[in-house]
């Protein structure tokens, strides 16, 4: 059936820590792993890089800062960039007041972003790159 195998993937995500819906934090919070966040953060929300680690906010979760992990999973609220290196997912109820990078999107229908979407292209190593040296004579090297 349609939508199964995201459900399994989204549900798979293995949650390290949680952020109760009665805690509210102020300050930058660096993290490995899985984060997931039912309360109120005041600061950036940041993955360890290289982790592979999982952001996932509910929809009574509201970050006050920039976020920058490589997955995330988003029904609550972003006032501030949000930068993910792998994919993103809106759901819903996700409001993000800010710009939002990705490699890979999806987003709900009812999901908010106020501000910009951009792509994260990877480079691509067959792109020729641009010699200084040999510009002057206009030449591109390999």
């Amino acid at each position: 059936m349609l939508g199964q195998g995201k459900k399994s993937k989204t549900a798979s995500a293995k949650v390290d820590t949680i952020v109760g819906q009665q805690t509210r934090i102020e300050g930058d919070i660096h993290f490995s792993g899985g984060l997931h966040i039912d309360g109120r953060i005041k600061g950036g929300v940041i993955a360890e890089s290289g982790s592979g680690s999982v952001l996932t906010i509910s929809e009574h979760g509201i970050i006050e800062g920039d976020v920058m992990v490589p997955t995330v999973i988003l029904n609550g609220s972003v006032t501030g960039d949000v930068r993910s290196g792998e994919r993103i997912e809106l759901a819903a109820k996700a409001r993000v007041d800010g710009d939002v990078y990705y490699n890979l999107i999806e987003m709900a229908m009812g999901a908010m972003v106020n501000g910009s979407l951009v792509h994260n292209a990877e480079t691509d190593s067959s792109v020729l790159s641009f010699d200084r040296d040999n510009a002057e004579s206009g030449g591109v090297s390999e």
